[in-house]
């Protein structure tokens, strides 16, 4: 969140991130002073790109900030008006704020403020993937807005994406599943048909799957990964022969092609090795 009162943002965040985002800073001080909600965004070919949002998020040194604001600069897209000098705006209607949002007309080099679909949500939802973003997110007009809290009249929904894989290691799980796999080392084939780390898969297991996983993946242990530049395992990876394939849920490739928020939909029994379809989209 970015704020034109900065003690009222700076108590209700608790994290002064100004000095990370240089570019943004021109949005306050303003009279009378306000406090808006936002995402700060960096696009990449058309489109906002976490990769080249990532190395801007911890980086605090002065020059190197400088160099990244330069070469990669930020947009703070503005969706919500929270408060407008004293008076706080969060109890009335989201329609409303959103009205009072507009007028604003905050508009500047590196913020703006974001137009609003308000067709039905199928609708928004398959433009967004044709354009090849993470989703959408679906917000009741009468709604409130509920500072620090994730409210159930917010909603986010993602495209999703599915790819078939093979199984090429897993690693023992900690906590609550301890003794048990925590997750999935996976990979998928290239266009030559060699096949590729892809990323790890840590969610979408019900205790019967990492039962049956588990019976299936003992036999296949192999002491050198399976595939070529990954090294040595490291504490708690076993690998295994390639053979099990199975298929996950997932956002999007990531720049150096790894499953980005992959969840685990089940084995694909009907599958071999060599009919595991070329990811599309992959770098």
């Amino acid at each position: 969140m970015l704020t034109g009162s900065p003690d009222w943002g700076r108590e209700c965040i608790g994290n002064d991130i100004t000095v990370a985002w240089p570019e943004l800073a021109g949005l306050a001080p303003s009279a009378p002073g306000f406090v808006v909600d936002g995402e700060i965004v960096i696009e990449h070919a058309g489109r906002s790109s976490f990769k080249a949002l990532a190395p801007r998020m911890h980086q605090r040194n002065p020059a190197a900030i400088g160099e990244l604001a330069a070469s990669t600069p930020a947009t703070y897209m503005i969706f919500d008006l929270l408060q407008i000098g004293n008076r706080s705006l969060i109890e009335l209607p989201y329609s409303q704020r959103r009205a009072l949002l507009e007028q604003t007309r905050l508009a500047g080099p590196h913020w703006q403020i974001p137009h609003l679909l308000p067709g039905p949500g199928t609708e928004a939802l398959a433009m967004s993937k044709e354009l090849g973003l993470e989703g959408i997110v679906c917000k009741r007009r009468e709604s409130w807005y509920l500072p620090g809290q994730r409210s159930p009249s917010w909603i986010k929904v993602k495209n999703v994406n599915h790819q078939e894989v093979v199984v090429i290691g897993w690693k023992a799980g900690t906590g609550r599943r301890a003794g048990h796999i925590g997750s999935l080392l996976v990979a998928v084939p290239d266009d030559r048909g060699s096949l590729e780390y892809a990323g790890s898969v840590g969610t979408g297991f019900t205790a019967p799957m990492l039962t049956d996983l588990a019976e299936r993946l003992a036999p296949l242990q192999q002491p050198a990964p399976p595939i070529p530049g990954l090294g040595r395992a490291p504490a708690g990876v076993s690998w295994v022969v390639p053979q099990l394939v199975g298929e996950v849920a997932f956002t999007e490739w990531t720049g150096d092609g790894r499953l980005r928020h992959p969840s685990w939909r089940g084995l694909r029994l009907d599958k071999d090795l060599d009919e595991i379809e070329t990811p599309t989209g992959r770098p």
